[in-house]
């Protein structure tokens, strides 16, 4: 029993770390962005956090397809069912380049609607607008890195995902400096030019995937509607829980703005080092959903229990230490991203805060990719709905708006 559940770990290590680090450098594009534009002031830090948030909120109206994705694949490919994997893999690549394009088109005419709604100050829509317009034109390369990801790792292929986030984070250092302030005889072109950078890394990221998942793709003579219809079942119940989050964060970042751009920029700064905690979780939870999946398409169900078990604890280990850090060292943290002392003093007690809740953010991460690696993606959708509208918006409002206290 202890040699299967060395194996076990072994396995859970060996799927996580390479997603952990892809999820690293997938994430320190927008880190950089954010770092690059600090020495410009709060209203430029605020301005691509504006930019991010809407991108993210577009991108989780399709998150159903990388999730559904990687889970359907797992299991195929755990049933060794290997060409029926190809064609889905097929299907679901032609799916995300259709949705990609009209969310691309739907992003570009609605960012400045939103980001008046949020309540952002006319001096950061200014700033935030050409960045959101040029990140919403890219926004198919950020969706397809991560459709090809999610069906490389479904095959149990973390490391191809993991090499295609290096060759994206290293051109994106490369050329983000440059453009954003104007050397190598370029134009300095401040804000827009770190939304540029993000775009030529990522077309570069999915060439490089593309490529890879060749030999995966199956032709296939005629359409499976069967798989859209699976994918469907899966994805949808994800996609239902990213928006009613995301709407959720919404509502919660429009309490934040009416505190100030300082009190924003303070929580996006925050925010970006807190992520690198979730990446771990993020990495446990594609390992848990991978081999969860597998296992359940091989019918070992005892397999998939350990599994599920495994990647929890190795996952609350690593974030609860992170947490440590977060408690006792928020300024060198902070200072690393900007020099604003007000930013700095009101992030301090953001990561002091979040430091506390490492463990339970790991334990929610890692069973809710067993969950989807099971397939069960609809008890997550109920609990996101619990969790965001039943408590976080709820006790933001009271203590914003009733008990007036600070951000």
């Amino acid at each position: 029993m202890a040699s299967g559940i060395a194996q076990i770990r072994k396995s859970v290590l060996t799927l996580a770390l390479p997603v952990t680090v892809s999820s690293l450098l997938q994430r320190t594009e927008g880190i950089v962005a954010v770092f690059l534009v600090g020495g410009l002031g709060a209203i430029p830090i605020a301005a691509v956090g504006l930019g991010q948030l809407l991108a993210f909120m577009a991108t989780t109206l399709v998150s159903g397809l990388s999730v559904g994705s990687n889970v359907i694949i797992a299991q195929l490919w755990g049933a060794k069912r290997h060409r029926e994997a190809g064609e889905a893999a097929r299907h679901f690549l032609g799916l995300s380049i259709a949705v990609s394009l009209g969310l691309a088109i739907l992003g570009i005419l609605v960012n400045r609607v939103a980001m008046e709604l949020l309540g952002a100050e006319d001096r950061v829509i200014e700033l935030a607008l050409p960045y959101s317009t040029i990140v919403f034109l890219v926004i198919p390369f950020t969706v397809l890195l991560q459709v090809l990801s999610s069906i490389l790792q479904g095959t149990g292929d973390t490391r191809t995902p993991m090499y295609a986030m290096i060759v994206v984070n290293l051109l994106h250092v490369l050329i983000s400096n440059p453009l954003v302030y104007g050397t190598w005889g370029l134009p300095a072109l401040g804000v827009k030019g770190a939304a540029i950078a993000v775009g030529l890394a990522e077309g570069v990221g999915v060439a490089y995937l593309w490529w890879s998942c060749r030999p995966l793709f199956t032709p296939s003579s005629h359409r499976r509607v069967e798989f859209v219809r699976t994918l469907w079942q899966v994805g949808a119940p994800v996609s239902g829980e990213r928006v009613v989050q995301q709407a959720g964060i919404l509502i919660y970042t429009k309490l934040v703005l009416l505190s100030g751009t300082v009190a924003y920029a303070a929580h996006q700064v925050g925010l970006s080092i807190e992520s690198l905690s979730f990446l771990p979780g993020y990495g446990f939870a594609i390992a848990a959903a991978t081999m969860v999946g597998q296992s359940i398409g091989a019918g070992k169900y005892t397999r998939a229990k350990l599994e599920n078990w495994e990647a929890n604890r190795l996952a609350i280990v690593i974030m609860a230490s992170m947490g440590i850090v977060f408690f006792f060292f928020p300024y060198l943290l902070l200072r690393a991203f900007t020099t604003d002392e007000a930013v700095i003093e009101l992030g301090t007690v953001f990561l002091k805060i979040v430091a506390l809740l490492q463990i339970p953010l790991a334990l929610t991460m890692v069973l809710a990719g067993s969950l989807r690696g099971a397939g069960d993606t609809r008890f997550i959708m109920g609990a996101t709905i619990v969790g965001m509208w039943g408590v976080r918006v709820p006790m933001a409002l009271v203590v914003t708006l009733w008990l007036h206290l600070s951000v």
